[in-house]
């Protein structure tokens, strides 16, 4: 499904940018876009829903991988 994989992609990218903060100190969304910038607060506001997201995605049925075709 589409929006699993957009959610997935941003859940990434939130995930890529933790790391670089927690390893390195740089928050790369705001040295990209500006620090407190509309842009930022909107890039921090998808991944923070693609996360909430991702949460139904552990729900959902899962087929097995020998059945598919």
């Amino acid at each position: 499904m589409l929006l699993d994989t957009i959610s997935l992609v941003l859940v990434i990218v939130g995930a890529l940018n933790w790391g670089a903060i927690g390893l390195f100190n740089v928050d790369l969304v705001s040295s990209l876009f500006g620090a407190g910038s509309m842009l930022t607060k909107i890039i921090f506001s998808l991944v923070g829903i693609a996360g909430l997201w991702a949460i139904t995605i552990l729900f959902k049925d899962k087929v097995p991988m020998d059945s598919r075709d």
